[in-house]
């Protein structure tokens, strides 16, 4: 019997025929978002409504709307992060639920050290000036033999290690579920607590989950406690960090600069005052969006849901 399924991810159709050489063997009624948007739980409300699987990004999937999807069996997230599923209602509602594991790692990780580049040598900046028809330097910093402080140390924090460890970086790292006592020794990685990362890292990454615990985990107390010199650097979800204290401690040089790939609110309002300082850095969630990552999400989450579903 056919299937129905939705595809909501906007970047998805960049490499739909990886999906499509996945698909093709099935009798699927595919249903697409083709309004260039996230949908809004309105929207998503009615498109689920009659669906069997969904491959879904950011769209909202939250209790009203998985309780109002009758027929769906299966959910295949488009990334990593759950945080837009309640995941409780759909293990009661028997709803499978798979992510994109791995297919994202290293852009992300890519993207995470580009940003320490451009804080530490004031990269955006330097390049407004000079469009702008000055020649001001604004001396920086090197990255090598500094200490990076990551904070989530799965498949990404782990790459960022990688990385780091090639630019001569000493690496420290945080996570209370990873415990691989090997796999820390050949990467030589100190496991410390997060308040020993706040007082000594120089550049603190964060690659956390969203979820009850982690929500502004980063706020006045944990600015505070971070050395002047240090620069944030935040790619995995926006309400890690308190926007309000985040937008305090760069105005008045409790750390020296900060960097993010997303935000509570995307876009953000063009008013927001975090955009009007020279040492806060905002790309337009690209962590995932690169040409290698797409087509690796595109073709794991729809064999995803075909192994759900069939």
């Amino acid at each position: 019997m056919k299937k129905k399924i939705l595809i909501t991810p906007k970047s998805f159709f960049r490499a739909k025929d990886k999906a499509d050489e996945i698909f093709s063997q099935y009798d699927l009624e595919i249903v697409e978002n083709n309004t260039g948007k996230t949908l809004t739980k309105q929207q998503m409300l009615e498109l689920c409504s009659d669906v069997d699987g969904v491959i879904v990004g950011l769209d909202p999937m939250d209790k009203e709307v998985l309780r109002n999807a009758r027929k769906l069996k299966a959910i295949s997230k488009y990334g990593v992060g759950l945080d837009n599923i309640d995941l409780n209602v759909a293990q009661e509602l028997g709803i499978k639920v798979r992510r994109a594991e791995g297919a994202n790692t290293r852009s992300v990780a890519e993207l995470a050290i580009g940003l320490f580049f451009a804080l530490s040598r004031n990269i955006p900046k330097a390049v407004i000036n000079v469009k702008d028809g000055r020649w001001d330097r604004a001396i920086g910093t090197e990255i090598g033999a500094k200490i990076v402080g990551i904070i989530g140390f799965g498949a990404i924090g782990r790459e960022v290690a990688k990385m780091a460890s090639g630019l001569d970086m000493e690496i420290m790292a945080y996570d209370p579920y990873f415990n691989d006592i090997e796999l820390i020794k050949a990467m030589n990685v100190k496991m410390t607590s997060i308040d020993e990362i706040l007082e000594k890292a120089d550049f603190i990454t964060l690659h956390l989950p969203l979820n009850e615990e982690t929500n502004k985990i980063i706020n006045s107390k944990t600015l505070s406690k971070m050395k002047q010199t240090a620069y944030l650097v935040n790619t995995a979800r926006g309400e890690l960090v308190d926007e309000d204290a985040l937008y305090n401690a760069l105005k008045n040089g409790i750390i020296a600069g900060a960097a993010q790939d997303v935000f509570s609110h995307e876009p953000p309002d063009k008013q927001n005052k975090l955009l009007a300082l020279d040492n806060f850095i905002l790309t337009p969630h690209i962590g995932a969006y690169t040409k290698e990552a797409t087509e690796r999400m595109v073709a794991t989450s729809a064999k995803n849901l075909i192994e759900m579903l069939f």
